[in-house]
């Protein structure tokens, strides 16, 4: 029997987790972080080029994710600016 989808059910304080942009700053930075040290250990000597560019492509992903939804929700405030009240 096919079961329709539903949105979970939430508590209060899961639906107002005012922490939760600054975490995801947080990891996008941690993995800016990771590639720059990757990038800075490979030049001096210490690690592989294969984990330099593993990283620093991560983090290019993590950036373009970022990005994208950040773009999503400025026009999402846009759109609610726009309405006529």
């Amino acid at each position: 029997m096919l079961q329709p989808d539903t949105a979970s059910p939430t508590t209060p304080a899961e639906a107002r987790d005012e922490t939760g942009f600054a975490r995801a700053l947080d990891q996008v930075g941690k993995v800016l972080s990771d590639a720059t040290s990757a990038e800075d250990a490979y030049a001096n000597g210490g690690g592989s080029l294969q984990d330099a560019v593993y990283r620093r492509a991560q983090a290019d992903v993590t950036i373009a994710v970022a990005t994208a939804a950040v773009q999503r929700a400025a026009q999402a405030v846009q759109t609610v600016m726009n309405l006529q009240i």
